[in-house]
């Protein structure tokens, strides 16, 4: 057993999970001492829920493109961790998915962010996951933080890769094409880099 299995196991315990326990769900939180890239997201999908695979749906397909990575590489944990703001999918909305559970992160993150010892980016995807990392850092708007996401590294934050973002993404054509590329690189340098060499 690893340390991040142990905290999931006490996460499936957890009084404030007994609901998603009991429906057979597992907390979808993925990572490894060795992981080089770290995800923090909003919550998983029902897809992923069920399935028990993160991101598995059209948003993963998307967001790996941008990533530049195979679905192998994304789904080896040496190479990615996947660290929600809310383990447990958190049901639907008007327009999309139930916002992550207020006070999950700051509970939980703090006791596995460390385990992962070896992450030398973290790629913050929408706004409840910059609200937490980037505090008064971050733009006046999401587009604002995106933006400006290389001056936020080793945080990189990005919009979510949904098809409700579709719109947003055709508005702002600079993102996937000025961006993503330079996410891409920026994932490729963490995953070869060697633990002694400087960033690119």
């Amino acid at each position: 057993m690893t340390v991040l299995d142990d905290l999931r196991t006490e996460v499936a315990a957890h009084p404030s999970n007994a609901w998603a326990t009991a429906a057979g769900w597992q907390p979808l939180v993925v990572g490894s001492p060795e992981s080089r890239v770290l995800i923090i997201s909003q919550a998983p999908g029902r897809k992923a829920q069920e399935t028990g695979i993160p991101w598995n749906d059209a948003s993963g397909v998307r967001l790996r493109s941008w990533l530049g990575m195979t679905d192998a590489e994304f789904y080896d944990p040496a190479n990615l961790a996947i660290v929600p703001m809310d383990f447990y999918y958190p049901g639907k909305a008007a327009s999309g998915d139930q916002p992550p559970r207020r006070g999950f992160a700051e509970e939980w993150h703090p006791r596995i962010l460390p385990a992962l010892t070896e992450v030398r980016l973290t790629i913050l995807i929408g706004a409840h996951a910059q609200r937490l990392y980037l505090g008064p850092r971050r733009g006046r708007t999401l587009t604002d933080t995106v933006r400006a996401a290389p001056t936020y590294l080793p945080l990189f934050p990005i919009v979510h890769p949904s098809p409700l973002t579709q719109g947003w993404r055709m508005r702002n054509p600079w993102f996937e094409a000025e961006t993503t590329p330079r996410l891409a690189a920026l994932v490729r340098d963490a995953l070869d880099r060697s633990p002694n060499d400087p960033p690119a």
